[in-house]
């Protein structure tokens, strides 16, 4: 017996036993009465006996090669062959031997058990009729109303429960399908959003560590074009920014690859990281940035843990890349302030700003659509969002932008973690 046409069920080899104990039983009480109460004549009944053992052995050991059918399945014409043998010799003993309706409840549940509920209802009705005009046949002294009634009753029962158990098995096997398709859907769409997931981090390191340092290159190397022949020295010096720059983004790709944390944090606290990166800014044409440290001292800022601390120093680097590119500002200031319970950072510039209704919209400043670009501040939102933490940007049209990222601090040193 299955659950489902492939799991077998646990319930079934003990009530296989159950089934194959009541018959043995029976069969034993209706072989002890044919030795008792049998016919006259020790050839017959010695034919009657080999009757019933090799009913019982057919009845026991029959289905191994001849199995019964799993549930939802049409029976094998082996198996209708068996069942037809095992009938034809219970017709002959009931013929013979009337105790042998002693055997007809167990023979409902190996016979007709695994057979279509169209086969299985008139196969019970027949042998229910049989035994009773066996009963009928044999009775003295007139009919007693129970041997019509007590088979009938038995029947009805054996058949409810057959019919009850075959529609119930139907009804596991459709919701087994139905739990089996919904896991494999859910399955599937995990794994999207985690490959849509992965993907956007991807973009958001492709971005932060490529897009960036071009941009800085480019401008970098726009300003020495621009004094190539009037400024050597200050050419030069672009130059060979630009050429740190490429060698900074060149080591940041590497470890990318490797998946390990920004390089900046693999040297440094968060602190230090974020000084060196607003030092590396400074340099850049573009306006001039400051740090402050608020509420504590470099390297004691924590405990984040490299995730956030990564969100951190990315978030940064992305504010002054738009300071830098987009808002025309001529100062920036970077403000990491320590906290009991979290640790935010302030972008400040005094730029031209613009309107974050409109981002709020959908919609990038013109300027940001007409260079093909818009994507920062998703990316910074994404990145806070995934480090556990907020990111709120204030800004109106000439009144320059301040983004602020806050980041909560774990009770237990471990940080907050990404969802």
């Amino acid at each position: 017996m299955e659950r489902d046409g492939t799991e077998p069920d646990p319930d079934a080899r003990w009530l296989t036993a159950a089934v194959r104990t009541a018959f043995v039983l029976l069969l034993g009480g209706a072989v002890a009465r044919l030795l008792t109460h049998g016919l006259s004549g020790g050839a017959r009944t010695a034919g009657v006996l080999a009757l019933f053992l090799a009913f019982g052995a057919l009845c026991l050991f029959g289905q191994v090669r001849a199995p019964a059918p799993r549930p939802g399945e049409r029976p094998a014409v082996r198996h209708l062959l068996w069942l037809g043998a095992v009938l034809a010799l219970w017709l002959a003993l009931l013929a013979l031997e009337p105790s042998a309706t002693w055997c007809t409840m167990p023979l409902l549940f190996t016979g007709p058990h695994r057979l279509p509920v169209r086969l299985a209802v008139p196969l019970a009705a027949v042998l229910v009729v049989l035994v009773v005009v066996t009963e009928v046949r044999i009775a003295e002294g007139g009919v007693n109303p129970n041997l019509v009634i007590a088979p009938v009753a038995v029947g009805i029962v054996a058949t409810a429960v057959l019919v009850h158990s075959r529609r119930l098995t139907a009804r596991q096997r459709v919701l087994i399908d139905d739990l089996v398709r919904a896991r494999d859907e859910l399955a599937a769409t995990e794994r999207r959003a985690g490959v849509l997931a992965e993907r956007q981090r991807l973009s958001a390191d492709i971005h932060d560590i490529l897009a960036q340092s071009l941009s800085s290159q480019q401008m970098l190397l726009q300003a020495a074009r621009r004094h190539w022949h009037t400024a050597p020295d200050t050419a030069y010096g672009h130059v060979r920014d630009a050429a740190a720059s490429a060698d900074r983004a060149l080591a940041e790709v590497r470890r990318f690859v490797r998946d390990l944390a920004p390089l900046d944090l693999a040297e440094n606290s968060l602190a230090q990281a974020l000084r060196d990166a607003v030092g590396r800014d400074g340099g850049a044409p573009g306006p001039a940035v400051e740090f402050r440290l608020d509420n504590g001292a470099p390297g004691a800022v924590g405990p984040l843990p490299g995730p956030a601390e990564a969100a951190v120093l990315r978030v940064t680097q992305q504010a002054l890349a738009n300071a830098r590119e987009h808002a025309a500002a001529g100062r920036a200031v970077v403000t990491l302030t320590c906290l009991e319970d979290r640790i935010t950072v302030d972008i400040a510039d005094d730029g031209r700003g613009f309107d974050p209704r409109a981002l709020g919209r959908g919609r990038p400043p013109r300027s940001d659509r007409a260079a093909g670009r818009g994507h920062g501040l998703a990316l910074m939102r994404m990145r806070a969002r995934q480090a556990g933490g907020t990111l709120t940007v204030e800004s109106a049209p000439g009144e320059g932008t301040v983004v602020t990222m806050s980041v909560p601090l774990a009770a237990d040193g471990a940080g907050a973690g990404a969802p």
